[in-house]
């Protein structure tokens, strides 16, 4: 616990290089392109499940955040030996997204030489995206990156098990990235989840709380203003607050770009 602990505390450090990448992604995911992130092993698990998590989340479309793992979806339950090495099907992956000027492609590779990982973001950054590298290690010299996110996690405590530290590590990176760029966006309002997908009975509970919180009104007032703004959270708050019917409150909320605070006449 305490190396983890160790590896944690160093990551501040690393703040400038963190949010440089995270502003990126935000600008991408303004321009109609994605954050993709790109790993093997551990690294590729921890990337689709930033991936992955940011839809409930973020209220983000599938395509907007998008995980590629060496080996394929079949390598997220059990090891596919020599995927990481195969360097073709790395460029061949970013291919088949199509990958352009508007995407930001983060590669994951606690060595920093991921053979797989690598070729996906020369791949990448020849297609003129920005591509950038959260690492343990060092890259080979020449590597074409825009950034360097290096993880202060020193020796692992199984050596050569970057499961441990190196991930524990990636994951906290992983979370500030796309965390930060949904901030940029508009999606979060203090520090709530006011962009949430209410998919579930637990979700749609936590709208309403959130509907709760943010106007005042009774359960039942949130829930039936959520209802028909067809379970955003944004337009329900605005609609409630400023008395207006929900495709009146959706348009404001367009007006100032998805900023509910901005949408309610707040001082930034």
């Amino acid at each position: 616990m305490g190396e983890e602990a160790e590896a944690v505390a160093a990551l501040k450090d690393r703040a400038h290089s963190v949010a440089e990448v995270a502003v990126w992604a935000a600008d991408s995911l303004r321009r109609g392109g994605r954050l993709i992130y790109v790993g093997a092993g551990t690294s590729g698990r921890l990337g689709v499940l930033d991936a992955v998590e940011c839809v409930p989340t973020f209220r983000t479309e599938p395509r907007q955040v998008v995980g590629i793992i060496a080996g394929g979806p079949a390598a997220l339950t059990r090891a596919v030996e020599g995927a990481e090495d195969n360097e073709e099907e790395g460029r061949a992956q970013v291919r088949g997204l199509e990958v352009d000027a508007r995407d930001t492609v983060v590669g994951i590779a606690a060595s920093g030489r991921t053979p797989f990982v690598l070729a996906a973001l020369r791949e990448a950054k020849a297609r003129g995206a920005r591509a950038a590298l959260v690492t343990a290690g060092h890259p080979p010299p020449g590597e074409p990156l825009d950034a360097l996110v290096l993880l202060p996690s020193g020796p692992e405590v199984l050596t050569g098990s970057t499961r441990l530290k190196a991930g524990t590590a990636t994951k906290i990176v992983l979370n500030a990235i796309s965390t930060t760029a949904m901030i940029c966006l508009g999606k979060v309002y203090r520090n709530l989840m006011v962009d949430l997908r209410p998919t579930n009975n637990k979700l749609r509970a936590r709208a309403v709380r959130l509907v709760r919180e943010l106007t005042g009104a009774e359960a039942t007032a949130a829930r039936a203003a959520l209802e028909a703004a067809q379970w955003s959270v944004k337009v329900a708050v605005i609609a409630l607050r400023r008395g207006l019917e929900p495709e009146a409150a959706e348009r404001l909320l367009a007006q100032h770009g998805g900023f509910l605070g901005k949408a309610l006449g707040e001082a930034p």
